[in-house]
This record gives structure tokens, sequence and C-alpha cells, in this order.
């Protein structure tokens, strides 16, 4: 007798696959008893208060559920951009010696007065990819979209959405997790600036509260393969 496999296993067994598919190394490496070592590089969005928030948050969420086994470090500096990242990389990142790197600078790439174009910023983003590879092939890089800058700090980052594209693009064609904030903050400027404003008071930076649970929830959800 030929044998069915039923139909509703075979749709469990996929979304399982799927899920185990899209989690990230560092989640499977925590999961597997491995020590692991996170480097966060990027803006004031990760190294100022707000920033600092949610990093914390997603080093206590992590290491609560993998018993203690992450160490996370800060390597983010305010007023920062990839021109910065590149001259900085060896000391920052490379020295922590990182099984895991989470990258953000399209929000000061972005800013005109640093007068870096988005091919520049692609080179300097690219640059620091591979040179992360070549200190260890096996270091996950992962890129990060982060908010939408309002009023003033908008107006000096008119293109900012050329440069959140240019992360989905090289995270699509080298094949990198990207953890895609943008979307979440464009429903919630769609629900009103004054909306917008309670959760990023200067227009620019998260307040902690959001940071904690906007970003913080999204990225360890995308680490655990658990949101798209």
């Amino acid at each position: 007798m030929k044998y069915t496999f039923p139909k509703i296993a075979f749709v469990i067994l996929m979304l399982a696959c799927n899920a185990a598919f899209s989690q990230s190394k560092l989640v499977k490496n925590l999961a597997a008893g491995k020590p692991q070592i996170l480097v966060t590089y990027g803006t004031s969005l990760t190294a100022a208060v707000g920033g600092k928030a949610w990093v914390f948050s997603v080093d206590s969420a992590l290491n609560k559920k993998y018993n203690g086994l992450l160490k996370t470090i800060n390597s983010a500096r305010s007023a920062m951009w990839s021109t910065w990242g590149v001259e900085h990389l060896e000391d920052s990142v490379l020295k922590k010696k990182p099984d895991a790197v989470l990258i953000e600078f399209s929000m000061n790439d972005a800013f005109i007065a640093y007068n870096t174009s988005v091919e520049v910023a692609r080179l300097n983003l690219n640059y620091m990819i591979d040179r992360i590879k070549l200190y260890n092939p096996d270091c996950e890089v992962i890129l990060q979209t982060m908010d939408i800058a309002l009023d003033a700090h908008g107006t000096a980052r008119p293109d900012l959405v050329k440069y959140y594209q240019l992360y989905r693009d090289v995270a699509k064609s080298r094949h990198l997790l990207l953890i895609d904030h943008y979307p979440h903050w464009k429903d919630l400027l769609d629900k009103g600036k004054d909306a917008y404003l309670k959760a990023v008071p200067d227009g620019l930076h998260p307040g902690v509260a959001a940071s904690k649970s906007m970003i913080a929830t999204y990225v360890v959800a995308r680490l655990e393969g658990e949101a798209k």
C-alpha cells in the first residue's frame, strides 16, 4: 500500500524547517552550548541612551534563554558614519574576536554634512564585511536599518530611504541576515507625527521604552528566526 504523508504533518515540518533555516548562526551556536561574542557597531542609535537600552535588552533576553553564554560588546559611537566604521574596524570590532557583528551606519551615512554618497556607503559597508570575513569566515555579519528622522534631522537626511535600500540590497546579494526596523517605524509614523514623537522625542533617537519594545524585541525575534 502506498504511504501518503499527512498534509498537516507536512505543513508542520515545513514550518519547522523554515524557522530553523532563518535562525541566526549566533542563536544556533548559543543553543548548541557554544559561548558567543556579539559586537554591535554603528551610530548613536546604538551608542546613545536608547541604543544602550536595546543592546542591553537583547543581551539580557538571549543570556536568560541561553544560560549566560553571550557576551555583547557595544562598539558603536555617536555622530559617526561608515567611513569612521572602516577606520576603526580593527580596534572596535576585530580585536574583540566576535562571532557575530551587527552593523548600522545608514542614518549618518545619509547625513548630507558628511558628504557620503550611496556609492561610497556601499563601498564602506562591503569593505567592513569583507574585512570581518577575512578575519573569521565563520563570523556572522548582520545588517540593520533603523528609524525615521523627522524635522531638521530629516531635512539633513533627504535620501535616507536610499541608504536603507542599500543595506537591503547588500544583505540580499551577500546572503546576510537583515533586521529591517524601518517598516515598523513607518507604521508608527503613519498613525501621526504626535504618536511617533512620543517614541522618538527628538525626531531622531528612540527613547528607552521604544528602544526596548520596538527595537530589542524585533532584534531578538529576527535572531531567533521568529519574524521576517
